[in-house]
């Protein structure tokens, strides 16, 4: 107990310890930041704006640039500080509050990604009673309860987790404070916390992923009793985006949460990282943007307008 409250910091694995690659890790990280950052708001202001895309399907879409938004800026922004300052540390509260938004935007992401499915299955299968099921009360109680969601997982892990003691070492084997590398430090016994984190996540996921597929089931047959093929390509137009952000997702995600945290090396630690924290919530806009027609319109309209 007195090891625990003592403990003020934690330090992060750092790229490199050469100065030169420090400073470089620093531009990458900045470069992918400001793409990310772009990307994101470009959605966020086109949705916004234009009064074509006041949809539930681009309303669900604005949440999820912005918890995309939210995703990246909890990682790199420290990262950056890090490798510019060339220091490791990041405080106790810093690292409660990262593991917090981080797991809050994680969780939150994927209930998102699962209701924007339902409104596809709903739109393409039940075109009559769209308007009704999918109102604008409903797009808001539907979008309040991924983010409630978001929030009651990251709580609920999060506080599983620091109430632990941290006494063997302070060192996070990553580049942000993440709750698998976390529970690998903890002078305590963390078979149970990590049994249950990973039999929790997957729960979660595995639901999220059914009721995706079989959505997606539903969706397919539909799509295929259409007789024109111009029907046919519309509808697998707009959901071609959102089958491609959902398997990136999982893709990225399903290795590091599902492998026990004992059984990975430094390297594949930050490699896998960065992937799964890095890559979707930058490649979500750029997807959507290059496959909606809808979108592009609104991008060139916003950019002539500025």
């Amino acid at each position: 107990m007195s090891n625990r409250t003592t403990l003020t910091e934690f330090l992060l694995v750092g790229f490199s310890d050469i100065r030169e690659l420090q400073i470089l890790h620093f531009v990458v990280f900045l470069v992918i930041y400001l793409v990310g950052l772009m990307g994101n708001l470009l959605i966020i202001t086109a949705i916004a704006l234009d009064h074509h895309l006041h949809t539930p399907m681009y309303f669900f879409l604005m949440n999820l640039s912005i918890i995309d938004l939210g995703s990246i800026s909890v990682t790199i922004p420290k990262s950056m500080i890090n490798s510019l300052m060339n220091t490791r540390l990041i405080s106790y509260p810093g690292c409660v509050a990262q593991v917090f938004l981080f797991a809050v935007f994680i969780a939150a992401d994927l209930a998102l990604l699962t209701i924007m499915a339902y409104d596809r299955y709903v739109a393409i299968c039940q075109p009559l009673h769209y308007e009704r099921v999918m109102n604008r009360r409903a797009c808001v109680q539907m979008a309040a309860s991924a983010w409630i969601t978001g929030i009651v997982y990251s709580a609920m892990h999060t506080g599983n987790t620091f109430k632990l003691p941290f006494c063997q070492s302070n060192v996070i084997n990553q580049f942000f404070c993440e709750i698998p590398q976390l529970l690998k430090i903890t002078c305590s016994d963390s078979y149970l916390s990590e049994v249950a984190l990973i039999a929790f996540s997957f729960f979660l996921g595995l639901n999220c992923f059914v009721f995706i597929i079989v959505s997606y089931v539903h969706i397919f047959k539909a799509v295929l009793r259409i007789r024109s093929e111009q029907g046919r390509r519309k509808a697998f137009s707009t959901c071609l985006p959102h089958v491609t952000v959902v398997s990136l997702l999982l893709c990225t995600s399903f290795f590091e949460y599902m492998k026990p945290t004992s059984s990975s090396a430094s390297n594949m630690d930050l490699m896998m990282g960065v992937l799964y924290s890095l890559v979707p919530p930058i490649m979500n806009p750029i997807i959507y943007s290059m496959r909606n027609k809808e979108i592009k319109a609104a991008l060139k309209k916003l950019i002539v307008w500025r």
